[in-house]
């Protein structure tokens, strides 16, 4: 089947044949959130890793989805598919690359999230060029509240954008930016989730030093990040202006600003967020290497 109808209009993307070539935490994230979306049939959607045959198992157990361990069906499942996902460890990808190149047909739509991994490095793989989307979501897509930042090789058409547009618009924010804007993207929303985690961890333990039940410190945490997320989206708000709001002279919200500034917590934050943006450029520049003859 080809990416394109007979009228040179994208299809519907449910009759797409999607193939997701790594089935880590990532990629499992995209595929629950197409199906929850009603976007595409697992029987459509094909899952496959390098050796680990319990993981496809769960997936499939979870999903109904195709899986397979055998390198022969993992073949043609990726000549079978619409649509090739990317989602293999950043160290794997340059391998897979150049196995795709000898695969992989024009009216093929690559979708990549491996963080750092540019459309020039991915086409240098390829040994051809390609219609590729370099994407970064992040596990939120899971529930329908991912972010996620795109771009488009050269060879991407107006079908191609709508495709991956349609795909991940379902489960989230998108976002297209420059291609040299997407590591920006990894440090600040890819990674972005696992900071909130962080911070929650901390609160929860706080509220059980000062002697709340864990139970009590969880549902007391979850909600106060989930109702402080919501005040900024639906007042429209800025965080530091309601911040300022409950932040009076002399108080107790006062008082636990100090003490994060004294340890210089939004400076770490910022700086947290620049180097994993920095990290994913650096991947990237590890698989660009392995790409040179």
């Amino acid at each position: 089947m080809s990416i394109l109808s007979s009228s040179g209009q994208a299809p519907v993307i449910g009759s797409l044949r999607l193939c997701f070539y790594g089935a880590g935490s990532m990629a499992e994230a995209v595929v629950r959130g197409l199906i929850n979306q009603e976007l595409a049939e697992p029987s459509r959607i094909a899952m496959f890793n390098r050796s680990n045959a319990e993981r496809l198992a769960e997936l499939q157990s979870k999903y109904n989805v195709r899986v397979s361990s055998a390198p022969d069906d993992q073949i043609g499942m990726l000549r079978d598919a619409d649509v090739i996902f990317l989602t293999m460890k950043p160290k794997d990808a340059a391998e897979a690359l150049r196995k795709l190149g000898d695969i992989m047909k024009p009216n093929q739509l690559l979708v990549s999230v491996v963080a750092g991994l540019s459309l020039n490095t991915m086409e240098l793989l390829l040994g051809q060029k390609m219609p590729i989307v370099r994407t970064m979501p992040n596990t939120s897509s899971t529930i329908g509240l991912g972010a996620t930042g795109v771009s488009f090789s050269a060879a991407c058409t107006e079908s191609h954008r709508h495709i991956a547009l349609t795909m991940f618009e379902a489960f989230g924010l998108t976002t297209v930016v420059e291609e040299a804007k997407l590591d920006a993207v990894t440090g600040l929303s890819g990674s972005g989730p696992a900071y909130i985690y962080y911070m929650m961890e901390a609160m929860m333990r706080a509220g059980e030093e000062l002697g709340l039940s864990t139970s009590a410190s969880r549902d007391l945490t979850i909600q106060t990040v989930l109702g402080a997320a919501h005040m900024v989206k639906s007042t429209g708000e800025t965080p530091a202006d309601l911040r300022r709001k409950v932040t009076s002279p002399n108080g107790t919200t006062q008082a636990a600003i100090e003490t994060m500034n004294q340890h210089e917590f939004t400076e770490g934050v910022i700086r947290a967020i620049k180097r994993a943006s920095e990290r994913a450029a650096e991947m990237g520049a590890e698989i660009e290497r392995s790409a040179l003859p």
